[in-house]
């Protein structure tokens, strides 16, 4: 009986162990499918292989001027840390070399037009939740075919009534940038 019951246990242990590894394996094979699907959907549709942009071949040179803040509450920090970062997506993401030259094939310029705080979620007539809207309108003059094209995005950021609009701006500031950095990108260069 005892022999029966050790057999048994080395059975019952042998089978689980087998069927973790199993589960493993499973799980580590669904994952890497998972990843080389979303790999493959988002380089095909041209969402992250921004190499495959839409600009012309004849379109070399780029500068992009600072973004203004025209809105009638200014973040100090916003315009700058804008404009600089989308000068780094264009000259990482595209073969255009970034002059301040006023001799260059496409100008990029803009300015934030809304900088605008609203309440988002009322509860027991009480503000629970608050929407900060930024939005920027965007100027490209393709100078080689002496056309400009225009552009408006618009991003929200939603924060707890309990955070001051100082607090929500200090968290928030990095999301900001590269989401309305992101969005501009995509208006110019992929004709989302």
């Amino acid at each position: 009986m005892i022999l029966k019951n050790n057999l048994y246990k080395n059975t019952r242990n042998k089978v689980q162990d087998t069927s973790r590894r199993f589960f493993s394996f499973l799980w580590i094979l669904i994952l890497a499918s998972c990843s080389l699907y979303l790999v493959s959907s988002f380089t095909s549709c041209g969402v992250y292989r921004f190499r495959d942009v839409s600009i012309p071949d004849s379109i070399k040179t780029v500068k992009v001027n600072f973004i203004e803040n025209r809105a009638r509450y200014v973040n100090p920090q916003l315009s700058p840390r804008l404009t600089d970062k989308l000068r780094q997506k264009i000259v990482g993401q595209t073969r255009l070399t970034q002059t301040n030259s006023d001799n260059v094939d496409w100008e990029i310029s803009g300015f934030i037009t809304d900088y605008s705080l609203s309440t988002s979620a009322i509860s027991n007539q009480r503000e629970t939740a608050n929407r900060l809207t930024v939005s920027v309108h965007v100027t490209l003059v393709d100078r080689k075919s002496d056309k400009t094209q225009e552009y408006d995005v618009s991003r929200s950021f939603e924060f707890s009534a309990s955070e001051s609009l100082q607090q929500a701006e200090a968290a928030r500031i990095e999301e900001m940038i590269r989401s309305l950095t992101d969005e501009i990108f995509n208006k110019l260069f992929s004709n989302w």
